[in-house]
């Protein structure tokens, strides 16, 4: 899992940097990618980011699900956005995964 700390007031040109991060792991075809506001936050700088309810500046996480290879190729990718935020890469186990053709979930083979 690659993981994006970053918040909603930096933008790339006049687009917000989590949808074009979304927008770019789409057209790279990974696996899956979420964008989560969080409730409170600070990094480096320690400038705090809090939830309020008309407030832009506030954290979010992208977190993308794919083959290692590939969340590695796709951050490489992301260089060209300045000020992105902190990347991080993470093992996860995939218990299982539910499709929607499905009515049970799956257990991964391999």
């Amino acid at each position: 899992m690659l993981r994006i700390y970053t918040d909603e007031a930096a933008h790339f040109g006049d687009e917000k940097v989590s949808e074009v991060v979304a927008e770019r792991a789409r057209k790279a075809k990974l696996a899956g990618v979420t964008v989560v506001r969080a409730l409170f936050g600070f990094g480096h700088s320690a400038h705090q980011h809090r939830h309020h309810l008309l407030d832009e500046d506030q954290p979010l996480i992208i977190e993308i699900i794919d083959e290692e290879a590939h969340l590695r190729a796709f951050a490489a990718s992301l260089a060209d956005i300045p000020g992105i935020g902190l990347i991080t890469l993470e093992a996860v186990e995939i218990l299982f995964e539910a499709s929607s053709s499905e009515e049970h979930p799956q257990l991964p083979t391999g």
